[in-house]
């Protein structure tokens, strides 16, 4: 969990010990008999270690005496879920509505920072590869299969690649370049497609050498968007990063991120070498 969700998870909870010790409830043993919960469960919520739910946040305002603040609560519950999306709940009905959810944040945005260490970025995907790209989340999270929809809404995200003023700053890894997505045609497909895109006016796309010196560790993807939003994407989760320091650590290693990166006809010649490789018998074959 980022710093700015614990923070505001442990903030939840010094909030709902004062209620407690407000009602006269001594420890929190004694309101676990009240609510009929285990102990552990009060010192967890008190100590920002298990995040609340809202039924949670009415059973403690009830015996409390504290339900005028139930709304408030409640509110700070869901802003806490929305740093800190589970996969699992935001994929239940599919991943076209988690697609179309991010068109209004392209919109707005006018300068781009994207890292992606080990896969190309969902904009400058081709259709094969997002369909690969997801019938491989369809398999992993178990969620329903509307590949063809979701591939829909990620294509429209490209519209923005010709329209305004927006400026696209993307770093790529050449492991990136490498990881076999969908088999050598598709990955041929894709690699021409970052060819094309790198000859678009506002597009800056660079290429992390694997054997390039580092000025920091390469660690995980991210999505800039403006100096507003930070997209963090794990296995389990989305973490929506939103606070200014935060924001300003992600800006300062993009930065150094790109001190490693190659551009122009270097990064073309690492992007032919890979397409070179799927050309090659051998990965016919696997195929």
């Amino acid at each position: 969990m980022s710093k700015q969700a614990q923070e505001a998870r442990e903030a939840l909870g010094a909030r709902l010990r004062g209620f407690r010790k407000d009602a006269g409830f001594g420890s929190g043993r004694a309101l676990a008999r009240a609510l009929d919960w285990q102990e552990s469960k009060v010192s967890r919520l008190e100590n920002g270690k298990q995040n609340a739910s809202e039924d949670d946040i009415r059973a403690w305002c009830g015996a409390t005496g504290q339900e005028g603040h139930v709304p408030d609560l409640i509110a700070t519950v869901r802003h806490i879920d929305e740093l800190w999306l589970e996969w699992r709940r935001q994929l239940q009905s599919g991943a076209e509505t988690r697609q179309k959810k991010s068109l209004p944040v392209y919109a707005k945005t006018k300068v781009f920072r994207i890292w992606n260490p080990a896969m190309v970025w969902g904009t400058f995907q081709t259709a094969e590869y997002a369909a690969e790209v997801f019938q491989q989340a369809v398999g992993f999270y178990e969620f329903p299969n509307d590949i063809e929809a979701a591939v829909g809404k990620r294509l429209e995200r490209q519209r923005y690649l010709y329209e305004g003023e927006r400026v696209y700053n993307v770093l790529l890894g050449e492991q990136a370049l490498y990881s076999n997505v969908g088999g050598p045609d598709v990955m041929k497909a894709q690699l021409d497609r970052l060819m094309a895109v790198m000859g678009l006016p506002r597009v800056s796309l660079g290429v992390v050498p694997a054997d390039a010196p580092t000025a920091i560790w390469l660690g995980h993807s991210f999505s800039m968007f403006d100096d507003k939003l930070v997209l963090v994407e794990t296995f389990s989760a989305e973490l929506s990063v939103t606070q200014p320091r935060e924001i300003e650590l992600y800006n300062k290693a993009f930065a150094l991120l790109r001190q490693s990166a190659v551009y122009g006809e270097s990064a073309r010649a690492l992007i032919l070498a890979a397409s070179r490789r799927f050309d090659r018998p051998h990965m016919r074959s696997a195929t």
